[in-house]
């Protein structure tokens, strides 16, 4: 980044270095594919895969932020032996390829110390390694005091069906100021769209989908994936009523959502924290509306019984 750049608040500076490294981490998965060789590794079970986009685009995130932000708290999906930083792997990106990010007053003076950074390197892994490549986002969440404040959404295939077209497109968001990247489009009125897993269902996943009436369901993967959807006005509600996704997987697209005039927050209703010490997985499900729907509304219609069954 520029010197000049050097007197911007700590979280405008994490953004826009994040923007750049996520635009890299794009074409690191771009040739992990191109190359085919995949490496692929079962984590928690046979829906639950890492390949070496995976590793790979991780190391280089999580390297190259430590590298100009040593003091924050970095937490990657594919855990702490891919976020120790490896030599070689960093990415440092001329002055030329940063954006300027505006800070709003009330976050521009957190130190490096307040903030914690959740990364997903490759969100829609099975999509990945199925040619879904539509569905493939990397995301990197910027939190602090236990909120999600800042994030980076990149999605590293965009344009790939339309030959000629540049590859991949980043989009970013600071709470309380502005998203950048792509014009938010608002879902079209007179129906309800719902967005939710394409893999992850359940019964009661259905339960809670069935409960908000929609006119359409749209089951894709990744959550990058299905909020970009909400910001694209191509759904009005993403709904996932179960203990499947973690806060790498929803930090950042809650961060640009709300940035956008959006709200991501459990099935319940309430907020999800992002502190370092919390547990990762979101226990109690997601919720998010696109800018402009009613998310209490649609909070309200989510059975109990479907609340009672997502424990914290």
């Amino acid at each position: 980044m520029s010197l000049a750049s050097l007197s911007a608040p700590v979280l405008s500076r994490i953004v826009s270095l994040s923007v750049a490294i996520a635009n890299h981490a794009g074409k690191i998965i771009r040739d992990v594919l191109k190359k085919g060789e995949l490496g692929i590794v079962q984590k928690e079970n046979a829906r639950d895969l890492q390949t070496e986009a995976d590793r790979a685009a991780q190391r280089c995130i999580i390297s190259s932020l430590s590298q100009c932000f040593p003091k924050i708290t970095i937490i990657g999906e594919e855990g702490d032996e891919e976020s120790k930083q490896i030599s070689g792997k960093v990415y440092d990106p001329t002055p030329e390829s940063t954006i300027q990010v505006t800070c709003p007053p009330h976050l521009a003076s957190l130190g490096e110390e307040e903030i914690v950074v959740w990364v997903d390197p490759l969100d829609g892994t099975a999509e990945y390694t199925q040619g879904l490549l539509d569905h493939v986002t990397v995301l990197i969440g910027i939190a602090s005091g236990g909120k999600a404040v800042g994030g980076v959404i990149h999605q590293p295939y965009y344009n790939y069906q339309n030959p000629g077209s540049e590859l991949g497109r980043t989009i970013w968001g600071v709470v309380g100021g502005t998203v950048g990247g792509m014009p938010i489009v608002a879902p079209p009125e007179g129906k309800l769209i719902v967005t939710t897993t394409r893999s992850h269902s359940s019964s009661t996943v259905t339960d809670a989908v069935d409960a908000v009436c929609p006119d359409e369901v749209l089951r894709v993967g990744g959550a990058g994936h299905k909020v970009m959807l909400l910001l694209e006005g191509k759904a009005h509600l993403y709904v996932f009523a179960s203990p499947g996704c973690k806060k790498w997987d929803t930090c950042a697209p809650e961060a640009i959502l709300q940035a956008a005039g959006g709200i991501l927050t459990d099935i319940k209703g309430s907020p999800i924290p992002y502190q370092a010490s919390v547990p990762f997985r979101n226990s109690t499900g997601v919720l998010a509306s696109a800018p402009g729907q009613n998310h209490a509304f649609y909070s309200a219609k989510i059975p109990q019984h479907v609340k009672d069954n997502l424990k914290a």
